[in-house]
């Protein structure tokens, strides 16, 4: 986690932070239409723990998350890349939306990087 460069770490921590803002959205979007919200809510805690983290690997933040709380955020992140990389996959080569796809891929598996390195 140390190598990773000052423009990644910047990129990963706005990565995170554009799609807490946008998972926030969805969650108030469903809530006005009387959906459930508590799968998109696990996912949204899950992604405030990734986010806790880096910010506490790369500028040394505290958190307050424990070990068992880090464990199912690794999880539900770990959960969200295939869905990503599935839309990567299918997105154009060269796009706007590859190059955000790119950088929520990276900054998801440095998030369950340094979870692993948190919880060992």
């Amino acid at each position: 986690m140390d190598k990773v460069s000052a423009d990644i770490r910047l990129e990963s921590l706005k990565s995170f932070q554009s799609t807490i803002r946008k998972t926030e959205k969805a969650v108030v979007q469903m809530k006005v239409k009387g959906a459930q919200t508590v799968f998109v809510e696990k996912r949204l805690h899950a992604l405030h723990i990734g986010l806790a983290v880096l910010e506490t690997v790369w500028n040394g933040k505290p958190n307050s998350f424990g070990i068992e709380e880090l464990v199912q955020a690794r999880t539900v992140l770990a959960g969200l890349l295939p869905t990503i990389e599935n839309q990567y996959a299918k997105s154009k080569a060269g796009s706007s939306q590859r190059t955000l796809l790119e950088r929520r891929i990276q900054s998801l598996e440095l998030a369950i990087m340094a979870i692993d390195d948190l919880s060992n």
